[in-house]
């Protein structure tokens, strides 16, 4: 019953979902229009706005390139590959499969959300190993796991609200920082964290597909256009020796000491950055952890340059596609629209049923700016200034403050399950080689969205706010 119920949104998906990039251009119409409409903003006003969110997200969008072009090229190291064959001895069925590589990605993800890159690696390389493995529903997998970030170490709301004079406190909406006690330490947190940690691998592995026909990554890859790469990276690297005697810029190219000596001083300064920041890991630390593996991993410079060429060939949905959700962006926060949604939102809350709508509006709000950072950057001063306005105070104030910020982030990271944004760190990696899409893979994913979001919505609806420190 349950997987012919995936079947149907999977089919239903495949039927009525775009690609990706019209999933972005539809979106931008839908915001402008309900700017011109909700905000009375005049076209050309629509337009500037549309214009000067368009370069927001340039930063962001390389850290993502980076991301995704540096773990994948780590997965190509031979020393990887000999790890991941010997844990396939043990993987012998799709359902272990499933299982396992969601709840690796459900918990490196409570690391680092960029650790997702890492879970799709491994998923990838034991699809390559496993016979029968649905690789659609793998990659669902993957990126279900990725929900469980908002709970852990870089679950960016609860750090900026702990960040020392933020946006929120020049505002005058806070008068302090709020310690992650509050926030990723509560109990409500850890309770959506655990809840998070068990149901998404046993959802997921009670909704696998019985069958895999021609679903399997080694029969699309059979399929595709994208030949199978015959020689190792050690072999083209030997190939670009000159021939004869050996020439200066062949030493260079191929020296272990010259690539070992950088790759070391990276070393060295992780080392001072963790010593004084304690256990700050940021999305730039985490790329440069990923180069410096990288550098000693594949030894030589001519063998990184190569995996890090092959590992690039596939991310032009994140160069061309960020800056028009950044063009979203900009619509939602320099026309006002998401200001008056939040405080849409304030005029039919009450005390109780606040949290609700933070998480029901960080949700919505997810669709057009899919970052929580950016998005709480919008909607963050209307919605916690709406904690003010209800007439909450004293020792109650920083708990609702908590509950209610956690609330948008919970909603923000879930409804990523209907949105393909981050699907984009995702496809580079495990759709390399193959043809596939995102509607291919999103209807794998209702079912658990209306499970998890049943589940946070108790949580957070009667978890009592006494509780929250």
């Amino acid at each position: 019953m349950i997987e012919r119920l995936g079947q149907i949104f999977t089919d239903a998906y495949r039927r009525f979902m775009p690609d990706a990039f019209v999933f972005a251009i539809v979106l931008t119409v839908i915001c402008a229009l309900a700017a011109m409409i909700v905000m009375s903003s005049g076209f050309f006003e629509v337009l500037e706005a549309w214009y000067q969110g368009f370069w927001l997200l340039l930063e962001f969008g390389m850290q993502m390139v980076l991301l995704v072009i540096t773990g994948y090229s780590i997965a190509l190291a031979p020393f990887l590959r000999r790890q991941i064959d010997k844990l396939a001895v043990h993987l012998k069925t799709p359902r272990q499969v499933y299982f396992f590589v969601t709840l690796t990605g459900t918990l490196l993800c409570l690391v680092s959300w960029g650790w997702i890159i890492i879970t799709a690696v491994l998923a990838r390389e034991l699809a390559l190993r496993v016979k029968g493995v649905h690789y659609p529903y793998l990659i669902a997998c993957v990126y279900c796991s990725f929900i469980s970030w908002v709970t852990g170490l870089s679950s960016s709301i609860p750090l900026l609200l702990n960040t020392q004079d933020n946006f929120l406190i020049e505002a005058g909406i806070l008068q302090e920082t709020i310690p992650t006690g509050f926030t990723l330490g509560s109990t409500l947190n850890m309770a959506m964290l655990l809840s998070t940690v068990i149901l998404v691998p046993t959802v997921m592995w009670l909704l696998r597909p019985g069958k895999a026909t021609d679903k399997e990554l080694t029969v699309m890859l059979e399929a595709g256009d994208t030949p199978k790469e015959i020689r190792s990276i050690a072999q083209e690297a030997d190939a670009t020796r000159l021939p004869g005697e050996k020439a200066w810029s062949d030493r260079l190219n191929h020296s272990v000491v010259l690539q070992y000596l950088i790759a070391l001083s990276g070393v060295i300064y992780l080392g001072m950055h963790f010593y004084s920041n304690g256990g700050d890991l940021n999305l730039n630390i985490m790329i440069f952890i990923f180069l410096m593996l990288g550098m000693l991993l594949h030894k030589t410079p001519m063998r990184y340059g190569i995996s890090m060429k092959r590992a690039s060939s596939n991310v032009s949905a994140i160069l061309f596609q960020f800056p028009f959700y950044a063009g979203i962006m900009g619509i939602m926060m320099y026309t006002g629209l998401a200001r008056e949604l939040g405080e849409l939102m304030a005029a039919y809350a009450s005390p109780d049923n606040f949290p609700v709508f933070a998480f029901l509006t960080g949700g919505l709000v997810n669709f057009a700016i899919p970052s929580a950072g950016g998005e709480f950057a919008v909607i963050g001063p209307s919605v916690l200034q709406a904690v003010n306005d209800l007439g909450i105070s004293g020792d109650q104030t920083i708990p609702m403050i908590a509950r209610s910020a956690m609330a948008i982030a919970y909603g923000e990271s879930l409804s990523n399950l209907l949105q393909p944004f981050f699907l984009l760190l995702v496809i580079p990696v495990m759709a390399a080689g193959i043809k596939i899409q995102a509607r291919d893979i999103m209807g794998f994913l209702v079912i658990p969205f209306m499970v998890f979001m049943c589940v946070q919505l108790l949580i957070i609806y009667f978890w009592p706010l006494a509780w929250i420190n």
